[in-house]
């Protein structure tokens, strides 16, 4: 199974992704596309995804073509602009973010369970 990336390419999808994490958790991974240890993360993510367990929606966001949107993200969910990074948002606030190498998808199931 690869990575059902859903594009997050719109202002409104943040407050409707919000309001969907009072039902489930969702992910957000903001990626820069010209940045390898963000490709490197990226790789990670996907190779990982079809053993993590997880069936969440994850929301990929390109952050060179919509950076107000990773503004916007840092600014409703109280956290550091990172890239790569990766989000986790349940019952409308971030309860997990990590960066960098430090994204691991296990340390999202330990937060989800």
């Amino acid at each position: 199974m690869s990575t059902p990336w859903l594009p997050l390419t719109q202002p409104e999808q943040l407050t409707d992704l919000a309001q969907a994490s009072h039902e489930q958790p969702v992910l957000i991974f903001k990626h820069s596309t010209t940045c390898s240890i963000s490709a490197a993360a990226k790789s990670k993510i996907e190779r990982q995804w079809a053993d993590s367990g997880l069936d969440l929606p994850i929301y990929y966001l390109d952050l060179l073509r919509f950076r107000p949107l990773s503004a916007q993200i840092a600014e409703q969910f109280g956290v550091r602009h990172e890239s790569p990074q990766l989000l986790l948002i349940k019952d409308g606030e971030c309860t997990y973010d990590a960066s960098h190498m430090g994204i691991r998808l296990s340390d999202v199931q330990a937060v989800v369970k």
